[in-house]
C-alpha cells in the first residue's frame, strides 16, 4: 500500500543527513558517507528520490531502500519504473534513463524487478521532527503553499512539477507556510540553492559533480 506521508522522529537517531539526487552514483556516495563518518547503527540518511538512471551504479543505489539507515521519498524516476514495469510508458522510462534494465544479467533483473515493486511503497513526502523543528522531503515540489501532513496533494506534482522552482527564478515565489524547511531534488543546478525556506539539493552528481549532503541533525547542527 501506498503511503503519501512518512512522519521521522528524530530522537531515534544521533546524526541525520538529507542527500540530493543519486542517479546511480552509488560510489561517489559512499565516498562522501565514509568522509562524513557515518554511523549506519545510529544515523539516517534521507534521500529527496531519483536513486536510479543514467548512471552506472541504478541497482546499487536501488537497492539502499532496504537498508535501515536510509530512507527515502519517491522521485520521479523511481514512479517512471514502476509505471514501465507496470506495462504503463516502457519508452519514457527507457528514454530517460531506465535503458540499464536491459543490461541486467537474469539474477540481477529479478532483484531489480523486487526493489522496484518495494519501490511502490515509497512515501512521496517525509516529514522530520528535529531539534524542535520541523523538515519536510519531497522530491520535485511540495504542491501546496500550506503543508499540513496528511493533506491531499497532488501526487504527479510532488515527483514531477517545476512550476515553484521557475517562479522563484523569476523572483516571483514564497515559502511554504507549516514547516521549517522543505527539501527538493529533481532539478539539477550547480550548487544548494535555499531561496525562503525550501532548499534544492540536486546538484548533478551523475554529470559530475559532488552529492549534496545537508546535515540537518547532530554536529553543529546538536
Amino acid at each position: 500500500m501506498t503511503e503519501i506521508y512518512h512522519r521521522i522522529n528524530g530522537s531515534e537517531y544521533r546524526n541525520i543527513f538529507i542527500v540530493g539526487d543519486l542517479h546511480g552514483c552509488y560510489n561517489r556516495l559512499m565516498t562522501q558517507l565514509d568522509e562524513l563518518q557515518l554511523d549506519r547503527k545510529r544515523d539516517l540518511l534521507i534521500s529527496v528520490g531519483d536513486l536510479i538512471d543514467r548512471g552506472a551504479q541504478s541497482l546499487e543505489c536501488l537497492d539502499l531502500i532496504t537498508e535501515k539507515w536510509f530512507a527515502c521519498v519517491r522521485g520521479n524516476h523511481e514512479q517512471m519504473a514502476i509505471d514501465a514495469l507496470a506495462g504503463r510508458n516502457v519508452d519514457l522510462w527507457f528514454y530517460n534513463g531506465g535503458d540499464w534494465f536491459n543490461r541486467l544479467d537474469y539474477e540481477q533483473e529479478i532483484l531489480a524487478k523486487a526493489l522496484i515493486a518495494r519501490a511502490g511503497s515509497l512515501p512521496y513526502v517525509i516529514e522530520l521532527e528535529t531539534n524542535a523543528k520541523r523538515i519536510v522531503i519531497a522530491h520535485a515540489d511540495y504542491p501546496d503553499n500550506q503543508y499540513e501532513f496528511g493533506k491531499e496533494i497532488d501526487l504527479h506534482e510532488t515527483v514531477w512539477s517545476r512550476e515553484r522552482f521557475g517562479m522563484l527564478g523569476e523572483d516571483m515565489g514564497d515559502k511554504i507556510n507549516g514547516a521549517d524547511a522543505f527539501y527538493f531534488g529533481h532539478t539539477p543546478i550547480q550548487r544548494k540553492w535555499s531561496p525562503f525556506n525550501l532548499n534544492y539539493i540536486d546538484t548533478g552528481a551523475v554529470f559530475g559533480n559532488l552529492l549534496t549532503i545537508v546535515q540537518v541533525q547532530g554536529g553543529a547542527n546538536g
